[in-house]
């Protein structure tokens, strides 16, 4: 059978390979990321520390994988709803798995159309709900900053100065803690389910995962989030995410409503229907 379109499949893999050739020359963490551009100040509050109220994004492809990845198909979705390919956002481009998780992983990876616990609706965990692709605002006080995010109306409070509460507690958003170094909000975080991910790539942890949060206002509206991944029960070693986050400009910028739930609800009903 002749080719639909002639020479469009030689065309791809050229241009495959000329990607795939430029690669090692793009730096993996630009050292401007952590840069003051001269002549920028950072707002603050009255009390003098960096104020990181608004509305925020990351803009990037971790929500897909949070390595390295390429663009695919995927699983059970049309093309248009293909996973775009990425540069990850994990130092070194390795995640430290012990061989029983990385086989884990794997599998993950393999069921995660329907393994994924956002297939699920669940609240995405953090630093998941950091970069999934939707907007989250920041509240600032000078005794709690809380963090309410889009997806499916979840929401943290990082009281400051506070230790944590005895555990163990299995929590979705984990249990965050958070003080000031300078002008970083550090932010300390346990006593997690080993219900959520990474990403939709399979990437996950257990209950015993720890981390900590570095959010570094870089100019008005940009900072760098900066997150350190402990979890004796899963990795070898702790490892590091780095990324920019944006603040969003549009004018009355505000968080709208995702309602999994009810999409899921209404999705499986649709399908119950079509089937009887």
């Amino acid at each position: 059978m002749r080719e639909a379109f002639p020479g469009r499949r030689r065309a791809a893999a050229m241009a495959a390979l000329l990607v795939a050739a430029a690669l090692p020359l793009v730096p993996g963490r630009p050292a401007a990321l952590a840069q003051k551009p001269p002549g920028e100040t950072v707002p603050r509050t009255p009390d003098g520390r960096p104020d990181l109220s608004g509305v925020w994004q990351a803009l990037n492809t971790a929500a897909w994988d949070i390595q390295d990845h390429p663009a695919q198909l995927f699983p059970g979705l049309p093309a248009r709803f293909a996973a775009p390919g990425g540069r990850g956002v994990v130092e070194g481009n390795e995640i430290p798995y012990q061989p029983w998780a990385l086989a884990l992983k794997n599998e993950n990876f393999k069921n995660r159309a329907t393994a994924d616990p956002e297939a699920k609706c669940y609240l995405p965990g953090i630093p998941r709900a950091t970069y999934m692709g939707y907007p989250f605002q920041i509240v600032q006080t000078p005794a709690r900053i809380t963090m309410l995010y889009e997806y499916v109306h979840a929401f943290r409070n990082i009281h400051l100065n506070s230790p944590h509460p005895k555990g163990p507690i299995e929590w979705w958003m984990g249990d965050s803690r958070g003080r000031w170094d300078g002008d970083t909000l550090v932010v300390d975080v346990v006593h997690f389910t080993d219900q959520t991910w990474f990403d939709r790539a399979g990437n996950f942890h257990s209950e015993q995962l720890h981390i900590v949060e570095r959010f570094t206002p870089v100019s008005a509206d940009r900072m760098r989030y900066e997150v350190t991944i402990e979890d004796p029960k899963v990795f070898t070693r702790p490892w590091k995410m780095t990324m920019p986050l944006y603040r969003r400009q549009e004018p009355y910028s505000q968080l709208l409503e995702f309602e999994c739930y009810a999409f899921l609800y209404e999705s499986q009903f649709n399908t119950r229907g079509a089937g009887q």
